[in-house]
């Protein structure tokens, strides 16, 4: 964000509790359950609007994990810095998505994906920053906006369990 990088208004990101929450990158809520195996038809339901909040981030998170995933197994420059300018280094996660979908649209082999090797060396990955270095009025307007999406989710939740 310190070299110019924008997230578009009324937009953000969700990202992991490693990160600082932010009007920009929404967070979970610290020290609320909300791992997927916690909730569900045997262990019972979200008790308030912080469990449910979380609970909804990690199902997000995990499908956009999960797609990545993919998207890296195929394409490996996905996962390492490259000496492309950075003009077109942003197009490449653009460029793998369309490739990756024509194939599957095509009826692609998908299978070869369970037996590749990881043929980048692991010490040219791409070291992610650990945190946002957000500062603290940033911090509270993305708590101010997370505790809003969370509370209108838990009002929407109550109304559809009370069948209201």
């Amino acid at each position: 964000m310190s070299k110019g990088f924008e997230v578009p208004p009324g937009k953000f990101y969700l990202v992991d509790g490693g990160y600082a929450n932010t009007s920009s990158f929404l967070a979970p809520y610290r020290g609320v359950g909300y791992h997927l195996k916690e909730f569900g038809p045997s262990h019972g339901r979200p008790q308030n609007s912080k469990e449910l909040f979380n609970h909804r981030h990690a199902l997000l998170r995990n499908h956009v994990e999960r797609t990545l995933g993919v998207l890296k197994k195929r394409f490996p420059i996905l996962k390492v810095a490259t000496f492309h300018m950075l003009k077109n280094q942003v197009k490449l996660p653009i460029a793998a998505a369309i490739f990756h979908n024509l194939i599957r649209e095509m009826e692609g082999d998908e299978e070869w994906l369970d037996d590749q090797p990881d043929n980048i060396n692991p010490e040219d990955f791409v070291v992610l920053p650990s945190g946002d270095q957000g500062n603290a009025a940033s911090s509270a307007e993305g708590s101010a906006l997370r505790d809003s999406i969370a509370q209108e989710m838990w009002v929407q939740y109550q109304q559809h369990v009370h069948g209201d």
